[in-house]
């Protein structure tokens, strides 16, 4: 099952008797663990109907003995083995996973890949009573649409430089992400709903004219003065603009650039779903493309490749992290 299809059916109380949620991205084993330990049972029925048990404490004969109770005064019971990727002889599940009791809710998160060759993983695909949830983590061109729909569920909205500004300063960890999403919800002026560059600088601390978007922009402008301002920038604050995130996202770039310039169809629809960004960035290719021929874009792939490994130690080298950047910068604008 999809996250979105167990959160329908949570919000409906139609309660499945397992839920084994899976997977390297903990925020939507997170959500649906909370929801269920937050909504299912009313507050009185907690204190003898509810266990929450960590696999580094528990063994897996301990979450079977309390999934095989009987609710007291309630129609459920629900049992939460929070980190059970590190449960010994999980395998040993299978008997309750082919029998489970229909008034328990077992909910077990494993942080982690589930091996599919596993007879537990067979048994729970084949069941009609388990939701099997395998949480993969989020591309980071999916991040700035994910940061858009998880706001609009709360009646918000985001401008699209805002969310790519969010996206470069946070990365992908969906949780972080969320936190600042919420902080940034609660301080929004009475009667706005829309976040702003201007509102994230204000409130996160990210500066809306000195960042890696804004770099992007420079470069592909060859703005040669706003990009050396913003290369200044960030060697005078390098621990929040380090050199390694710069240049991942300079590669990201520099490789739609040269993806453009081989389209067949260079529409903005067509355009922006075959570059995996938002429609109202396609401009930004359209400017960068003829700056740059598809040459000059290997060579600055070939740039940025040698100056990530000198970030890294590669190749000894003297010169600080803002020496390199004013340096891989110089060799990208001329």
């Amino acid at each position: 099952m999809t996250f979105e299809q167990i959160m329908i059916d949570l919000n409906k109380r139609q309660y499945r008797p397992i839920y084994f949620l899976t997977g390297e991205e903990p925020y939507f084993i997170d959500v649906i663990a909370d929801y269920i330990a937050d909504n299912v049972l009313q507050e009185q029925e907690k204190a003898f109907n509810q266990v929450v048990m960590y696999g580094k404490d528990a063994g897996v004969s301990t979450a079977l003995d309390a999934a095989r109770r009987f609710p007291m005064a309630s129609q459920y019971q629900v049992v939460i083995v929070k980190e059970a990727q590190n449960l010994k002889d999980l395998d040993k599940l299978q008997s309750y996973m082919e029998k489970p009791l229909q008034s328990t809710i077992l909910v077990v998160c494993y942080k982690d890949k589930f091996d599919k060759r596993s007879k537990l993983y067979k048994i729970l695909d084949k069941s009609k009573g388990a939701a099997f949830l395998e949480s993969n983590k989020l591309y980071d061109n999916k991040i700035p649409a994910w940061i858009t729909a998880y706001l609009s569920e709360r009646g918000c909205s985001i401008a699209p430089a805002a969310a790519e500004l969010l996206r470069d300063y946070l990365g992908a960890d969906l949780s972080k992400i969320a936190n600042e999403l919420n902080k940034l919800m609660i301080t929004l002026p009475v009667n706005e709903k829309k976040i702003s560059p201007e509102h994230i600088e204000a409130n996160v601390g990210i500066s809306k004219d000195y960042n890696v978007f804004e770099l992007q922009k420079a470069l592909g402008e060859k703005n040669v003065l706003k990009a050396n301002r913003i290369i200044n920038y960030f060697a005078a604050n390098p621990k929040d603009n380090p050199m390694v995130l710069t240049i991942s996202r300079l590669y990201d770039y520099f490789v739609k650039i040269l993806k453009y310039h081989y389209l067949t169809d260079k529409s903005q629809p067509s355009a922006a779903s075959a570059l995996g960004v938002n429609p109202i960035f396609v401009k930004d290719y359209e400017t960068a493309a003829p700056k740059y021929p598809a040459p000059k874009i290997i060579q600055i792939i070939s740039i940025l490749r040698e100056y990530d490994l000198k970030s890294k130690g590669v190749g000894s080298t003297s010169a600080s992290d803002g020496e390199l950047m004013r340096e891989m910068i110089f060799k990208i604008l001329h």
